[in-house]
């Protein structure tokens, strides 16, 4: 594996992507990782450096960009705005569209609590995923910044299939929220696969935080994930 730190330009800002892939030579498919409330930390390298090891090239934008980085996690999160992450999104694609080792054509996205979310929005805000897995995203009903839609609103938009993990302890997403989700891409006619984990709640996936990290939740979750890419993506390699 070769991992590396790059920037890329948004607009008038720069943006730190975490990045690997696998040494050698080839094109390979590409996967864009969203990260949870925390930002670019240890557990969103891991899952970065774990699709690597499955044979993808893979990064994860810093989302906190633009923001102090003085104020809290929580804080940080609360001022993000969908047009920002929009934009920040799109360069992410762009780099890994015009990286010589991927190949433009197999992209898919992936993301973490608040990143689940996202994977909801950029699923149908940006055209070129061919596959998108979201954990335990909340807030999709909730607009994020002025004159913005909800990720919710935008499901006639999504373009790609879509698989949902939730944990049946979460409140957010509540399985009321899972099962609104269901109808309205359903009625949609959206492709999408959804699972649910006993004794699992919001961040289950986290190995870092032992309170919410549930083992048997991430190897049940993990291998349905990789499943979902490899029929989408093709074969990573």
């Amino acid at each position: 594996m070769t991992s590396f730190s790059e920037t890329i330009s948004v607009g008038d800002a720069e943006m730190t992507l975490y990045g690997n892939m696998p040494a050698g030579e080839g094109a390979l498919a590409g996967i864009v990782v969203i990260q949870h409330g925390a930002g670019v930390d240890t557990f969103m390298r891991a899952m970065v450096n774990r699709l690597t090891d499955a044979g993808y090239a893979a990064v994860a934008p810093d989302l906190y960009h633009r923001l102090d980085r003085s104020l809290e996690p929580t804080a940080r999160r609360q001022q993000l705005k969908d047009r920002e992450i929009i934009a920040d999104v799109d360069a992410t694609v762009d780099f890994l569209r015009e990286h010589p080792r991927v190949d433009a054509a197999r992209l898919g996205l992936t993301g973490f609590c608040m990143g689940g979310r996202v994977v909801y929005l950029m699923a149908a805000a940006n055209p070129h995923f061919k596959a998108a897995v979201a954990y335990y995203g909340g807030n999709i009903m909730v607009a994020w910044g002025e004159g913005a839609q909800p990720p919710f609103a935008r499901t006639g938009e999504i373009g790609c299939p879509l698989l949902f993990h939730f944990g049946a302890d979460d409140t957010n997403p509540s399985p009321e929220d899972m099962q609104k989700l269901d109808e309205e891409l359903t009625r949609c006619g959206k492709e999408h696969e959804f699972h649910t984990y006993d004794d699992a709640g919001h961040g289950f996936m986290d190995f870092t935080n032992a309170q919410r990290y549930r083992e048997a939740a991430e190897q049940a979750s993990w291998p349905r994930t990789l499943a979902f890419f490899a029929r989408h993506l093709g074969s990573p390699k």
